[in-house]
């Protein structure tokens, strides 16, 4: 893979954010009822999915760009279900398998592997599943994860042509020395030039067990670092865990215990962090699949309309290499 050269901004605006007085639509539901489908491998649809799938779509009339997701480590996909709703609800529609369901999970080659199966599927067997006048636009496809995730979805833009990738606190094992096969973050660059988003959290680097489940040297900052030749924008969710966007109670048994005790948790109620993580999804692929950048920028230039906090909230624009950064206060 070609390494990209690290191109120096010309120009950076520091601050404090000033203090939003109202909340931006992209942060609460949006005005698409919702429809939750799942499929299994033995669906009758031809072609059957590769991997049982959960879709949620707007249920009425239109046409929709699709989300492919990728969940977090051994997790399930069922323990999404209030961020998928909240992004559907805004006119996308989300694409969630199950890839694999152990503990310790498969090498992150074949995790790799079964996400490209997936997506090759889209284009001739998402159409047939969804509701009636509900249309799948498959020609411009965002890949987002989660966790471990994350960095399939990142692996899996190199391989595909994606419209744009979302990582929410994506990690490549402990460290940048031990980390998963492939390992991307060996690269000094990613050789894509698509929009990027990174999302991460504060208590991500906090152990609680053994280790963190997102540590330094493998977690947010090193995604976002190699995203050179992309518009790309990061932020960090101050005081929340790597789990914190999951449902409170995950219906899966074991999702539900990962979710409870296995990495550092925030003290607050998981409801804002969702809303935020999803509202920030929503408007980033509105401007960079619709072109309506309003809430986006608007997040940027000031990110207390989230509804938490956020840190080292950052923007840097491939076309001019101009930053914009909020400082940490």
């Amino acid at each position: 893979m070609a390494a990209m050269v690290d191109a120096k901004p010309a120009a950076s605006v520091q601050g404090t954010p000033l203090l939003a007085t109202a909340t931006l639509p992209v942060f609460t539901r949006g005005i698409y009822s919702t429809k939750r489908i799942t499929l299994e491998t033995s669906s009758p649809s031809s072609p059957p999915p590769p991997k049982p799938l959960i879709i949620v779509t707007p249920a009425e009339k239109g046409t929709f760009n699709v989300i492919l997701f990728l969940h977090g480590t051994s997790l399930s996909n069922k323990s999404y279900s209030k961020i998928f709703d909240h992004i559907a609800s805004h006119g996308f529609i989300v694409v969630a398998p199950q890839l694999y369901t152990s503990i310790p999970p498969p090498s992150a080659t074949n995790e790799l592997n079964s996400a490209a199966e997936v997506a090759e599927w889209l284009p001739q067997g998402l159409q047939q599943n969804l509701p009636e006048n509900t249309e799948a636009n498959v020609s411009l496809v965002a890949v987002m994860g989660h966790s471990r995730g994350g960095q399939t979805a990142f692996a899996l833009s190199l391989r595909y042509g994606f419209g744009a990738v979302i990582g929410l606190d994506p990690v490549a094992g402990t460290s940048k020395t031990t980390g998963l096969d492939p390992s991307i973050l060996s690269f000094d660059s990613f050789d894509f030039s698509i929009p990027v988003t990174v999302i991460g959290t504060g208590l991500g680097g906090v152990a609680r067990c053994i280790t963190a489940c997102a540590p330094e040297g493998a977690n947010h900052e090193e995604f976002f670092n190699r995203c050179k030749n992309s518009s790309r924008a990061h932020f960090v969710a101050t005081d929340y865990g790597h789990m914190d966007i999951l449902d409170d109670n995950p219906s899966d048994v074991k999702s539900w215990a990962l979710s409870k005790y296995f990495c550092k948790n925030g003290n607050e109620s998981r409801d804002p962090m969702r809303r935020c993580v999803s509202g920030i999804v929503v408007a980033f692929l509105k401007d960079f699949f619709y072109g309506d950048a309003e809430d986006f920028r608007q997040i940027l230039k000031d990110p207390s309309f989230a509804p938490i906090k956020l840190d080292s909230v950052e923007y840097i624009d491939a076309s001019s290499m101009l930053t914009t950064t909020h400082v940490k206060v």
